[in-house]
């Protein structure tokens, strides 16, 4: 699937605010003539978007998988749509068969009216080198509650294992690039802050060290804008990554 997570409450189902599994399990129910409970690879914040989540469903249908991807983008709001549907064994769990995940935010410099909901309009005083720097101490794995939001689920441990964490630059847009094998709720986004400001204040990899080892919200930088994250793809065993080959987001 992707989403403009623009007009969307995150993607959980809220009672009272439009989120993107509510949208896609009203869609499900209006085909099946039952409620179809949706399951995500990825709980995306509020704003945030997606290129490559993963969602799976069990329901009873005639149609094949590709008929009901047309049905269901039918149906679906202009801002989500499903971009590709196969039959799963009924064992899939989109969310806890997942062994990697893969995000990336997007930094503006520049003021600009038109990347305005899709990147952080920002300057940053700082070298795409010294951000890699900064960044080297988020690989392997580690507590990562400094980089977490205080009262998330129950279920989210703080243990996470960073295979990816890069800065790149392109046409003078900065874009930062993240895999583990699992995200705490605003996790990306308090990284992303939080290894500006270490790299602008030239604290380096040890400033970020130190914010992991304090194991305390209050030693990280505040989230960066949710409009910048986007989920870019999952990967699972005997599948790999989904999509296939991974998509660019404006950049």
């Amino acid at each position: 699937m992707e989403y403009d997570g623009t007009a969307f409450h995150g993607w959980q189902v809220q009672r009272s605010h439009r989120t993107v599994q509510g949208d896609l399990e009203a869609a499900l129910a209006r085909l099946a003539g039952a409620p179809v409970r949706v399951t995500g690879a990825g709980r995306t914040d509020a704003g945030c978007h997606a290129v490559g989540q993963v969602a799976s469903a069990a329901l009873s249908t005639r149609m094949t998988a590709e008929r009901l991807q047309a049905a269901l983008n039918a149906i679906l709001p202009r801002d989500v749509r499903v971009v590709d549907a196969a039959e799963a064994p009924p064992e899939f769990h989109a969310r806890f068969d997942a062994t990697r995940r893969a995000y990336r935010y997007l930094i503006e410099p520049r003021a600009s009216a038109l990347r305005s909901r899709y990147a952080w309009q920002r300057p940053v005083r700082a070298a795409v080198d010294a951000l890699n720097d900064a960044s080297r101490s988020l690989l392997g794995e580690h507590d990562f509650t400094s980089f977490s939001r205080q009262g998330g689920d129950a279920d989210d441990r703080p243990i996470c294992r960073v295979a990816r964490a890069r800065w790149t630059e392109r046409r003078g847009r900065l874009r930062f690039d993240i895999e583990s094998d699992r995200f705490l709720y605003t996790m990306v986004r308090r990284i992303v802050s939080s290894v500006l400001r270490a790299a602008e204040d030239r604290s380096g990899a040890h400033g970020v060290r130190t914010i992991l080892a304090a194991r305390d919200r209050r030693a990280a930088a505040p989230p960066a804008p949710a409009h910048g994250l986007y989920l870019m793809r999952v990967k699972y065993p005997r599948v790999g990554w989904i999509p296939k080959e991974p998509l660019d987001v404006p950049a």
